[in-house]
């Protein structure tokens, strides 16, 4: 039973490093637009660094849930 639970805990964690990683894709290319106003362009950027780091740690969890299993 509990490898089931980690194993669900692992697809949540995998799940939600994707959905980190396509919003981290979205506002580097914002931040690489030359045509978006550059207060867009500099916001873009810090979520990037935001996103990347989430997106670490959602991996890192899935890791340990993976482990568990």
């Amino acid at each position: 039973m509990e490898s089931l639970k980690q194993g669900a805990n692992y697809v949540s964690e995998q799940a939600k490093k994707a959905t980190t990683g396509t919003s981290k894709e979205a506002n580097k290319n914002i931040a690489k637009d030359s045509d978006a106003p550059v207060g867009d362009r500099v916001s873009a950027a810090k979520d990037t660094v935001a996103d990347k780091s989430k997106e670490q740690q959602h991996d890192v969890k899935a890791e340990a849930h993976k482990q568990q299993m």
